[in-house]
């Protein structure tokens, strides 16, 4: 009997010390902020002092990517690590399937807290048995945006010896764009990206929205505030990511560049490098592996489509995943309109399923409710394309897809030159072609067919039609 107890003691002082070594976890969420509108990937006009020092003392990633540019089927990725055909969410305002887990289940299963505070935008609750933590805006379209303070999250934070995993998911930067100071970015001193017509109202409009990042980061400086003053900073793995791209035409609800690639910022004292970058291929589905694999557990034991990155986030590795995947069905968003993509991080080739069609976006170019007021400069883009070439082309690339888009990522970050048709380009075409017709048929994918209305109402059920069996796990 003596050796039974002298045995458990030693079992349960064992489990506390390896309970002290399990790291917290804070996720600090944007909404809809194009990645390199943000000064940390040369951006030119927003003012961000906090993501700035955040990456100053941690690793950012270069080259991370969702695999939609909509808010519900990227957060959903993110917390089941499936991609959105697998998990069932692959249209906004849908359900992911029953009998799924996510990362309240895994994470909790290792002992921990798992609470989110601010927009949760995913459904069933039983899917995503969150903790509610009270003190940041859950409605991205209220107007005006409800104001934050985080005691809530500070409590959350501080209570327990029990490690804690905390999503803060913001509403900013959007729309509408309400927050923040926009005297601070004067129309007519703003540089706007490539990608978007040069009209007044598009400038009076990306000013606001510049004003709301400007918003998010100080909201940013106040988490990570809240962080320090639990004592638990030193033990926290940080990471903050700004989504999917804005509401402006070619960045959310596309495929491009502007869509799928997001921001990643890592930071935690003593593991990640300090103040570097890298080029290591990731994606949304590979963070939760990630958490869990720095948790001690083992993804392995789950249906994941990720994998962990945890070596390149302790600066181990300089590689990860050779491609990245994207889809975007359209619906309900407007008629239905199937894309589908890959990357290398560096070529990235876009298949549009019904190129025979215009791609029209209803909150783009009105429809019900107060689309056209929350989004006045799309009429300005109409109203001048037919005197200003460069307007007319932005209006173009944006309704008139082709069947097959291939870019240069890297040399052209708002992929405006189209390389699909470009003899010297063919074999990168060819290879990524092939990966997306294999990734596809994995997937389950079925392509077009996802896109028939009564698809989107089964998902929105949870009485999903399509999707591949899940994988054997050890």
């Amino acid at each position: 009997m003596k050796r039974f107890i002298i045995l458990l003691a030693g079992l349960l002082v064992g489990f506390g010390a390896f309970a002290k070594e399990r790291p917290n976890f804070l996720i600090i969420m944007a909404d809809d902020c194009t990645y390199n509108d943000l000064p940390l990937y040369g951006g030119q006009n927003a003012k961000t002092p906090n993501i700035n020092r955040l990456a100053a003392r941690g690793l950012t990633f270069n080259r991370a990517y969702l695999g939609e540019a909509m808010c519900q089927p990227c957060r959903s990725e993110l917390f089941t690590a499936q991609y959105a055909m697998r998990n069932g969410c692959a249209w906004n305002h849908s359900a992911s399937r029953p009998g799924l887990t996510s990362m309240p289940h895994h994470l909790g299963a290792l002992g921990y807290r798992v609470g989110l505070a601010g927009k949760v935008h995913v459904k069933p609750q039983a899917v995503y048995p969150f903790q509610p933590v009270e003190g940041f805006d859950p409605n991205c379209v209220r107007n005006p945006t409800r104001a934050h303070e985080v005691a809530g999250i500070t409590k959350f934070m501080g209570q327990g010896e029990e490690p804690f995993c905390l999503v803060v998911a913001l509403v900013e930067p959007h729309v509408p764009w309400v927050m923040g100071d926009a005297s601070k970015y004067p129309p007519q001193q703003l540089k706007l990206p490539p990608n978007l017509a040069d009209t007044p109202r598009t400038r009076i409009d990306f000013s606001k929205y510049l004003a709301e990042i400007t918003y998010m980061d100080g909201q940013v400086g106040e988490i990570l505030t809240a962080l320090e003053s639990t004592g638990k900073a030193r033990d926290t793995l940080v990471l903050f990511t700004s989504e999917q791209g804005s509401q402006f035409p070619g960045c959310k609800w596309t495929n491009w560049n502007t869509g799928l690639h997001t921001a990643l910022v890592a930071h935690w004292p003593g593991r990640t490098p300090v103040g570097q970058r890298t080029d290591a291929l990731v994606q949304y589905a590979d963070i939760l592996p990630t958490l869990l694999t720095a948790a001690g557990g083992n993804p392995k034991r789950h249906d994941y489509d990720g994998t962990s990155f945890l070596p390149v986030l302790e600066g181990k590795a300089e590689t990860h995943r050779r491609f990245v995947y994207g889809i975007h069905n359209n619906l309900p968003e407007g008629p239905p309109y199937p894309i589908r993509s890959v990357s290398d991080g560096t070529f990235h080739y876009i298949r549009n399923l019904r190129s025979d069609e215009l791609y029209i976006e209803k909150h783009l170019m009105g429809g019900k409710g107060d689309a056209v007021l929350k989004n006045p400069y799309w009429q300005t883009w109409m109203r001048e394309a037919w005197t200003n070439p460069h307007t007319y082309q932005m209006v173009k690339r944006y309704m008139h897809r082709p069947p097959e888009e291939l870019y240069n990522s890297v040399k052209d970050p708002f992929e405006l030159t189209n390389l699909a048709n470009t003899p010297r380009h063919a074999k990168q075409l060819n290879v990524l072609s092939a990966e997306l017709d294999r990734w596809l048929a994995e997937q389950g994918d079925p392509g077009s067919a996802v896109d028939m209305p009564d698809a989107l109402k089964a998902a929105r059920e949870g009485k999903h039609l399509h999707g591949r069996k899940p994988r054997k796990t050890d």
